[in-house]
């Protein structure tokens, strides 16, 4: 996973969600279908996809999806 929009989109496909690139920046508040079952499920696909764990209690501190991908990508 190179990009943030990738993020989304992986979100997008098995999550079910509509996010744009655009919500990239946005507080993860702000997103109407956000919640923290998106977050738990996308940590799993993250790992699934990284082939390695990703640190949750950094993701659980994370107020953007910007800010997952960093955490995700060792930023």
């Amino acid at each position: 996973m190179r990009t943030v929009e990738e993020l989304i989109e992986l979100a997008n496909t098995h999550l079910g969600t509509a996010l744009a690139p655009a919500d990239a920046a946005a507080e993860l508040t702000e997103l109407a279908e956000w919640d923290s079952v998106h977050l738990l499920r996308l940590v799993a696909l993250l790992e699934h996809e990284l082939g390695r764990p990703v640190p949750v209690d950094a993701v659980l501190q994370a107020r953007s999806l910007r800010d997952i991908w960093a955490v995700a990508v060792g930023a």
